[in-house]
């Protein structure tokens, strides 16, 4: 790989970084009012974006830096656990999307491997929330396991808007990223 082809390549990933802390500021909507801090917020689409044209580990790198951008920033009264269930959250969903997603690049690969994706972050989510919430929220774990069903649902409904809008957006961007792809 050569330094231009390096410098657009980051330069890429970068702005879909500034994409995923832009749209997480503009876009977050409570889904639940019983659960009122879990919103729904489109920023995965652009680090799914990413995974798809540049690979699992640059979807990963790019999940690691937007997440810690937002929870300094954006979303900074969520703090180290905002930041720490949003890595976990949508590493898993990227991770699995685009691990699938770059052995068979078709529309039909694409919307298995973001079905994955979801089911993935759905499941991985119940233990983070169990074990990880009630540590950095300072609640019973009892209580967490009672609004279970609205994490995961709330997790399903997020990931799986994000995934369709990825789907209806990816080949359009795409184009742009060409030049980049893995191969």
């Amino acid at each position: 790989m050569n330094v231009k082809h390096s410098t657009r390549k980051l330069t890429a990933m970068a702005i879909m970084i500034a994409i995923s802390v832009v749209l997480v500021y503009f876009i977050h909507i409570p889904i639940f009012p019983q659960v009122a801090f879990l919103e729904y917020d489109p920023a995965d689409i652009s680090i799914l974006i990413c995974g798809f044209a540049f690979g699992p580990i640059a979807g990963i790198c790019v999940t690691i830096i937007a997440s810690l951008i937002q929870g300094l920033t954006v979303s900074a009264q969520s703090g180290v656990y905002g930041i720490l269930m949003h890595i976990i959250a949508t590493g898993a969903f990227v991770l699995v999307s685009s691990l699938i997603y770059r052995k068979h690049k078709s529309k039909k690969a694409a919307a298995i491997a973001l079905a994955c994706g979801v089911a993935a972050m759905v499941i991985v989510m119940i233990p983070a929330n169990i074990f990880i919430t009630p540590y950095f929220m300072g609640v019973p774990r009892k209580l967490v396991v009672e609004l279970l069903g609205f994490i995961v649902a709330f997790n399903a409904i997020k990931a799986g808007v994000n995934a369709i809008l990825t789907f209806l957006l990816y080949k359009s961007v795409s184009k742009l990223f060409k030049h980049f792809e893995i191969k």
